[in-house]
């Protein structure tokens, strides 16, 4: 069998559509906004909101880079399960992180 018989399997009819070079800049200049709107936190008050803007921010900003510049939105759902997974695991290490440096710094009595 030749090279040209074999099935061409890098343009078969299950090829995902890819982002456009028009998308990677619309993605970039929503990237650039919540970046923007990210480091802002650092130099006005949010109060309370202040953290869990940044959390919201972290997760949109994953689910963006991942999802199209990593091509994972095109991928195998395997791989977003690890992806997401990872995901996860990070919030809950935040999470208890954020928990034991409260406890941490509570006034004993």
């Amino acid at each position: 069998m030749s090279s040209t018989d074999a099935p061409d399997r890098t343009h078969g009819s299950d090829e995902h559509h890819h982002p456009t070079p028009r998308q990677y800049v619309n993605i970039a200049v929503v990237l650039a906004v919540l970046t923007a709107l990210e480091v802002s936190t650092y130099f006005f008050d949010f109060g309370v909101i202040a953290i869990p803007l940044l959390i919201v921010l972290m997760i949109v900003k994953f689910l963006y880079v991942a999802g199209w510049f990593m091509h994972l939105k095109f991928d195998s759902p395997a791989f977003k399960t690890l992806m997401y997974t990872g995901l996860g695991f990070a919030l809950v290490l935040y999470i208890l992180t954020s928990v034991i440096v409260l406890f941490d710094s509570a006034p004993t009595v």
